[in-house]
């Protein structure tokens, strides 16, 4: 299954910069981008929609990421106090069955 994954990663990978690269070669036609406050000079289409997509990208791999660690963390705050439940659960049946011989 793994090595399934793997493939699958590698093709979806190796289609995403082919048609990146098709892309490019057919928009080289240059674009200014402008920001509101500040202009950039002209580069191809491609590259600034390329551009684009691969911010996109790495922000949501960082968002997704900040937010994998917080629900990680918050799992391992709910097993210490689950652990300490069941130690106090654990704790009362051995006292529960000490005073009932």
């Amino acid at each position: 299954m793994k090595f399934l994954r793997k493939i699958l990663t590698i093709i979806i990978v190796l289609a995403t910069i082919g048609v990146g690269v098709l892309f490019a070669l057919q928009n080289k036609m240059p674009v200014p981008l402008d920001l509101l406050v500040y202009t950039f000079e002209p580069k191809s289409l491609a590259l600034w929609v390329l551009a684009a997509f691969a911010l996109g990208g790495l922000l949501g791999m960082l968002i997704s990421s900040v937010i994998m660690i917080r629900m990680r963390t918050s799992f391992g705050s709910c097993r210490r106090k689950l652990a300490k439940a069941r130690a106090e659960l654990d704790k009362l049946r051995s006292n529960d069955s000490a005073t009932d011989s």
